[in-house]
């Protein structure tokens, strides 16, 4: 499927959940990433600040930041820096996400652990992002293992079309699925 088409029918599922169905997935898919034992052995972790059409990541990043290195992406034109978690040193930036503040950053090959977002995602870890590529960028230079993260109705049973530079999951998991992507 294309990505375009992919990227309108995802737009318009989202548009039909309420309050509770997006609470109830999220719960649901971090519960099951946190039994992980990717999850339970990582130290420093890169999430993301969701925006109101995502899983919402916050209550989650609240429950374990004491007890592991969060680390959250900035957008820092075409690329994307990678800051540690703070909640008081949050600001709005780059498409209305909250993202840290400062100049401490950090290299991705110190991050163990990425969550991360989507439009979409297939059975071979492919994903559809928002058409940027920041997530793509990033990801191509890390060996940290990369977990997608999304609603069911963003997992495409027929499959996605992916180009060469984009960056495979290694881990999907929805509220229902969870699955670990065998390479070839």
């Amino acid at each position: 499927m294309k990505k375009d088409d992919i990227r309108r029918r995802v737009k318009t599922r989202k548009t039909m959940l309420d309050d509770d169905d997006r609470s109830n997935a999220a719960e649901r898919v971090f519960s099951v990433l946190e039994q992980t034992a990717a999850f339970m052995l990582a130290d420093r972790i890169l999430m993301y600040h969701s925006l109101p059409d995502e899983l919402s990541t916050r209550e989650f990043i609240r429950r374990w930041a004491s007890r592991k290195h969060f680390y959250l992406p900035r957008v820092n034109g075409v690329n994307l820096d990678i800051l540690p978690y703070d909640e008081s040193r949050l600001t709005l930036g780059s498409f209305h996400i909250e993202e840290p503040t400062g100049d401490d950053t950090t290299g991705v090959d110190d991050i163990e652990l990425i969550v991360v977002p989507a439009v979409a995602f297939d059975r071979d870890g492919n994903r559809v992002g928002r058409g940027k590529g920041y997530y793509d960028r990033l990801l191509a230079g890390s060996k940290a293992l990369k977990i997608g993260v999304g609603y069911d109705f963003q997992l495409i049973e027929e499959g996605i079309e992916a180009d060469e530079h984009d960056v495979r999951m290694d881990v999907v998991i929805t509220e229902s699925h969870h699955i670990v992507i065998r390479r070839k």
